[in-house]
């Protein structure tokens, strides 16, 4: 069986300026799913990330229902991987280098280890690194 891929769908105020912010992370655009309303980031071979604008994120919401502000509330964490600790801070690094904010204080657990950004329209995504022997059960959690 295929691996199973997700995509996410985020609406953006303004999809050239989100499209920079995620190129900028060092992702790609697959323009093969991209026009004037919509940008797949590719993150990984199973993982997209589709920046919709608002007018289109909003033509395949439940009628009625409102966008959510990821400025002003929170619906949703994104939830990264990382391969080391160094790798989470150098995407969380760049991430507020090219644009994006802090979104909470770095987590620190011995065998986790996390920070934390907000993109351009206020997204909170997340990037960890777990010490695999922790996963595997063989060293204390805590």
């Amino acid at each position: 069986m295929a691996p199973q891929m997700i995509f996410v769908n985020l609406p953006v105020t303004d999809l050239d300026a989100s499209k920079a912010f995620y190129e900028k992370l060092g992702y790609t655009i697959n323009r093969q799913f991209t026009d004037e309303t919509a940008s797949c980031v590719v993150i990984s071979d199973t993982i997209c990330v589709m920046l919709l604008t608002e007018e289109k994120f909003r033509s395949f919401t439940a009628p009625g229902k409102e966008i959510s502000d990821a400025a002003k509330s929170t619906e949703v964490m994104l939830s990264l991987s990382a391969e080391s600790r160094e790798k989470v801070d150098e995407l969380a690094d760049r991430a507020l280098a090219v644009g994006g904010a802090p979104a909470k204080e770095p987590l620190e657990m011995g065998f986790m280890y996390g920070r934390s950004f907000a993109d351009p329209d206020g997204h909170h995504w997340e990037v960890f690194w777990m010490d695999p022997a922790a996963v595997a059960g063989e060293a204390p959690q805590g």
